[in-house]
């Protein structure tokens, strides 16, 4: 992985060109579809309750330095009167547009070590990545989840959480520059996807549990 530094007018020049990017893109597109209020046939949501985020730090490498790891657990149960296909993303992001997909350099010690901290109130606990593909229906088959993330950008002041693959809820929208093989623009398909929004109360050097700041939730479709 390479990493590359801007400093004086370089990193200004880049900052200027990330948001015209961002404004002619905002220019160009319509509104974002947004879930609908009344779900039409055949489209269901899962019930789900989460936990904030919570702080792992385990020793890694020669020195054994701390490695910060954050995680939240869901808790989803299906009332939709069916058992129900599950394919879930779910990404951190940070207001320095860092994007983190949850599983992104996380081993399977990082989950064992939250299963044992949470053994007595979820004795079932599963993995993102070993959840299976299927949400069976009913209060019998609820399912606790772990979904964890490696530390992110240390000069980040918020982040959201995006949840996907609770709905199987799916919108269309025209690519603003692309366009298919006959000219027509690309189609971009979007998901009913769960946003959970923080601020940062504290630096990188103090950060803990603690200094999430729970400012709410919402549905959209990224």
């Amino acid at each position: 992985m390479h990493i590359v530094l801007f400093e004086g007018d370089t990193m200004k020049s880049f900052f200027y060109g990330i948001l015209g990017i961002w404004v002619m893109i905002a220019c160009v597109c319509p509104a974002a579809p947004e879930p609908a209020i009344v779900p039409a046939p055949g489209q269901w949501t899962v019930d789900m309750e989460f936990t904030h985020p919570q702080q792992l730090a385990l020793p890694r490498g020669p020195d054994n330095k701390p490695v910060n790891f954050w995680y939240i657990i869901i808790t989803m149960t299906n009332n939709t009167g069916n058992d129900v296909d599950f394919y879930p993303k779910c990404d951190l992001m940070t207001d320095t547009f860092q994007i983190i997909p949850a599983g992104k350099f996380v081993s399977p010690m990082i989950f064992e070590q939250i299963k044992r901290r949470h053994k007595s109130k979820y004795p079932f606990l599963e993995s993102l990545d070993n959840a299976g593909n299927k949400i069976l229906e009913g209060e019998d088959n609820t399912k606790d989840i772990a979904v964890i993330w490696p530390d992110f950008d240390t000069q980040a002041k918020s982040v959201k959480l995006f949840i996907t693959g609770l709905s199987n809820e799916t919108a269309a929208v025209s690519h603003p520059v692309a366009k298919d093989d006959m000219g027509q623009p690309l189609q971009i398909f979007l998901r009913k996807t769960l946003e959970l929004d923080y601020s940062l109360r504290s630096d990188q050097a103090l950060r803990s549990d603690s200094s999430f700041s729970y400012q709410g939730k919402r549905w959209i479709m990224r």
